[in-house]
């Protein structure tokens, strides 16, 4: 047997341990864009900063990983996806270890726009070595299983973590984090198959994939579909509080996670065959879900049920999206992602921003209503977008 043949058969079998080991990198990167938020009060005492500073020590994170991930990934198309994990890996993790043994917070601040410029790299080359690494018909598998790990690190790492700031210190948080990275970056190093980069080409640009029709109407489907989530999500405490939810922001965390957790496996098995449909029901469900928010929000159990939907639909966000951009492209799959993670991290300060000003004149159900108004054209455009979503 030939050893291209060898190759097509070992890609021919899911590579479930390698997969997985991505997911793990997908958990940390996520641990570490949002871990300050569960230990806010803590980091302003420790170092006598206000509200607003320690706010920006996720905002800065943010803003560094939407401006930097196109030219950055255009810029390191031709590294070995390997060594360029790695790199990455190390810059997350002395990002978090020397964030938790230094006492300046603008060296802090710095950090963490390493540890953002980072993500930026990581999230959109991650799915797309990803895929080099599987057969053709299972990519959107490979997405889903390594993008899981951002489920995970939501609804199971941060409340982990966030007991771990709590009881011990934010620093051991941060050190014990930025240890574990460096773990997983030891296993990344003997397990992960080293591949080299790709050149980039005019056709294969950030502007000539802006000039591909599919491509724009999924950075729509990104926006409307990030900014209805996340401006619900990110004042979810406010949301619960108007409602008067038995079991507090805990219940509605819980319900919410379990709910993400189901649509992960949902999504690692069905992706690849019915990528429309899954997008149709992510809309769908998250509209179904604010109803119900509307209508029997305060009705204990309903409004669980409500949560548990709207998880149902938060979950596949990530995947079925860089699965779309992905599909869209031969080559250079990692600018098609960068573009569309660019987008996603753009949309979720939108997000923010406009959930922020909307709870300011109004009350916490005026972004129910936001996330309804968005998703009705997601909704509509999924339906008709047969060609961009087959």
């Amino acid at each position: 047997m030939s050893k291209q043949n060898i190759a097509e058969k070992t890609k021919s079998v899911f590579p479930w341990l390698l997969m997985i080991l991505m997911s793990s990198v997908t958990f940390v990167g996520i641990l570490s864009e949002l871990m300050p938020s569960g230990v806010l009060p803590l980091m302003m005492d420790d170092l006598n900063i206000n509200e607003v500073q320690t706010g920006n020590l996720v905002g800065y994170y943010a803003i560094a990983s939407a401006i930097f991930a196109i030219p950055l990934i255009s810029l390191t198309m031709h590294f070995n996806r390997k060594y360029l994990l790695l790199l990455l890996l190390g810059g997350f993790a002395i990002s978090n270890i020397i964030s938790g043994l230094v006492y300046n917070y603008t060296i802090i601040i710095i950090l963490r726009v390493i540890g953002g410029i980072c993500a930026g790299v990581m999230w959109p080359m991650i799915a797309a070595y990803g895929m080099r690494l599987v057969d053709e018909k299972h990519h959107g598998k490979a997405i889903a299983v390594i993008m899981a790990g951002t489920t995970l690190g939501i609804s199971v790492g941060m409340p982990i973590m966030t007991t771990i700031g709590n009881d011990y210190g934010w620093r051991t948080e941060f050190i014990g984090l930025g240890a574990f990275i460096l773990v997983i970056a030891v296993i990344s190093f003997f397990a992960l198959p080293s591949t080299p980069g790709e050149k980039l080409t005019k056709s294969s640009s950030p502007f000539a994939l802006l000039k591909i029709p599919e491509v724009l109407i999924i950075l729509l489907l990104t926006l409307l579909g990030v900014i209805a989530h996340y401006g619900v999500y990110v004042y979810i405490t406010s949301l619960v509080d108007e409602i008067q939810l038995a079991g507090g922001v805990e219940m509605a965390l819980l319900f919410f996670g379990i709910g993400s957790l189901i649509s992960v496996l949902i999504a690692i098995k069905y992706t690849d065959k019915y990528l429309r449909l899954l997008t149709i029901a992510m809309f769908g469900l998250i509209i179904i879900s604010m109803v119900i928010f509307l209508m029997f929000g305060g009705t204990t159990g309903i409004g669980h049920f409500a949560f548990f939907l709207w998880g149902v639909s938060f979950g596949p966000l990530v995947t079925l999206l860089q699965a779309a951009v992905s599909r869209q492209v031969e080559t250079a799959k990692d600018v098609a992602t960068s573009v569309q993670s660019s987008v996603f991290n753009l949309s979720i300060m939108i997000a923010s921003s406009a959930a922020g000003l909307l709870l300011g004149i109004y009350s916490p159900m005026s972004l129910v209503y936001l996330a309804i108004a968005l998703s009705i054209p997601g909704i509509i455009i999924s339906v008709f977008a047969k060609k961009t979503l087959s």
